[in-house]
């Protein structure tokens, strides 16, 4: 028989009571309480449709290769259907994982092999058939330079947005002050070839980053990335010292457009993009006044990219009342008082906001959605000399903002949140989402106080074990928000893991949680 501590049970107890008091949005169904294979953890979910889904296991890391794999299926209500294991090893070498797929119905394993002999890193796939068995042999499918196992060259898997073609980056170790190199080849949805090549691009290695690439559903292919002017990387007299660049590759690779990306005296702090239906491309991030890790506002820009044309490209600032929602009263006069006089320096900015999603709207409009995050450390010397570092990782408020198609601001809105850890990844923070009809559904771990309390929402309490709770927050299509307490983990006997969590339906989630060596799923039925 469990006990709690009085205070516990003064939290808990009532959670129901509490659950009364909001109008839930969506309904939990629990699989059973499952144990996982010792050393073994959750890699990826993948979405098989209205039987159930997929989900990968392992064994090992990324920094070894070999290990063993277990693919799993689970159905819709997340019960445990079927598990098959997969050495790493191929005649009786050791493969390293690189990705798990499903593309047309086909579900695929994407593995790696250096052969350090021949100075080669090999991409090859495997079949896995409905019975989760492994299909014919490996084939292979890439190639890269591999200078040793630390400069190796890389691959990575991008799918069009109709699933009808995929396309393998391959990055191509350099040496330094060289340009940068890499390779691109792209499929249609059965894995055939349809056309590759190589790319030098006229920048150092040091002078050039590959932030993003994407695939449209013609089998165009687009690359996002930042140039640099010098090895600052950030700025110089106050201004920016890097131009983003989007690189076009159309007509089978034949054809190369350059589109270069500048806002002269503002920083474009993060940028990401997505090929609409019509060809065109919607690119959309934030931009800061004065360094590259705030945002005071939106960048929002629409183009062809294969002929250069730019249709729409705005810059918004965000509302001053958004800017200061969780200040202090003395905090926030003075921020105002520095934004009527003009000092950057000290004008009101958001610190700190990674963008995570790029969700575009049917009438060409798109929606930003942006996590506060980052990770700092603390150094300890013991009395004999060692040292000892501690990392902190902060998942804190979320924040949306939804754009018009002519790049102003409909609303903003941001979900307080605060999710601060120490040496864990931040495994059990950060959120899932999930779009249903006009409705974004946020889901995270929080303090039930956080929740049940009428105080200041800018005062949040911090996660504990012992007063966690699953948080549902339903953004409507006006930006108005409401929390609820969707369940305990404690009461579920796990501790949710929000970026396992997935959407698998047009109203249906998939949410994971562990607790030691045991974990189970549920199923999310929003309204």
């Amino acid at each position: 028989m469990k006990f709690w501590p009085i205070t516990a049970l003064l939290l808990f107890l009532p959670l129901w009571t509490y659950a009364q008091q909001f109008e839930m949005p969506a309904k939990v169904i629990w699989g059973d309480e499952l144990k996982e294979p010792s050393g073994s953890s959750i890699y990826k979910v993948v979405s098989a449709g209205a039987n159930g889904f997929y989900a990968l296991r392992r064994k090992g890391n990324d920094y070894n290769p070999g290990g063993e794999l277990f693919f799993e299926f689970y159905d819709v209500e997340g019960k445990f259907k079927r598990s098959e294991s997969y050495e790493l090893k191929y005649s009786g070498k050791k493969l390293d994982y690189e990705d798990f797929i499903l593309l047309n119905g086909q579900l695929y394993l994407l593995v790696s092999f250096n052969n350090q002999a021949k100075q080669k890193n090999y991409l090859f796939y495997h079949k896995i058939n409905s019975r989760l068995q492994p299909s014919g042999d490996l084939v292979k499918v890439g190639e890269v330079d591999a200078i040793n196992r630390v400069r190796e060259g890389g691959f990575d898997v991008a799918i069009s947005r109709d699933s009808s073609h995929m396309l393998i980056y391959s990055q191509l170790p350099s040496k330094k002050d060289q340009p940068e190199r890499f390779s691109l080849q792209v499929f249609d949805n059965q894995f055939q070839p349809l056309w590759s090549k190589d790319v030098v691009l006229p920048y150092g290695d040091g002078n050039f980053s590959v932030e993003e690439y994407r695939i449209d559903d013609t089998g165009n292919v687009y690359l996002l990335g930042v140039i640099y002017q010098d090895r600052s990387r950030v700025r110089r007299q106050g201004k920016p010292t890097y131009q983003y660049t989007i690189i076009a590759y159309s007509q089978q690779g034949q054809e190369v457009q350059e589109v270069r990306i500048d806002l002269q005296d503002k920083f474009i702090t993060d940028l990401t993009f997505r090929p609409q239906r019509d060809g065109n491309l919607v690119c959309a991030g934030f931009f800061s006044e004065k360094n590259n890790y705030s945002i005071k506002g939106t960048y929002y820009l629409r183009l062809n990219a294969l002929t250069k044309e730019v249709l729409e490209s705005t810059t918004k600032t965000f509302d001053l009342d958004f800017l200061t929602e969780y200040m202090t009263e003395g905090a926030s006069e003075r921020a105002r008082e520095a934004e009527e006089r003009g000092d950057k320096d000290r004008a009101p900015e958001l610190y700190r906001y990674n963008l995570d999603e790029l969700i575009l709207r049917s009438d060409g409009g798109a929606v930003l959605v942006a996590e506060q995050y980052f990770v700092r450390e603390r150094f300890f010397r013991y009395w004999d000399g060692t040292m000892r570092i501690d990392y902190f990782y902060f998942f804190n408020d979320i924040i949306v903002v939804n754009v018009r198609p002519d790049g102003e601001i409909e609303w903003t809105t941001r979900i307080p949140k605060r999710q601060e850890t120490m040496n864990d990844n931040g495994i059990f923070s950060s959120y899932a989402m999930a779009t249903v009809r006009d409705r974004f559904y946020f889901i995270y771990n929080d303090n039930i106080r956080n929740i049940t309390s009428e105080g200041d929402r800018g005062n949040r309490y911090n996660l504990n074990s012992r007063n966690a709770v699953v948080a549902i927050t339903e953004v409507r299509k006006d930006g108005s928000q409401s929390t609820a307490p969707l369940f305990s983990n404690n009461d579920a006997d796990i501790v949710t893991r929000p970026k396992v969590c997935r959407q698998t339906g047009s109203r249906r989630m998939l949410v994971y949680g562990e607790r030691g060596r045991s974990f189970r799923f549920a199923k999310l039925e929003f309204n």
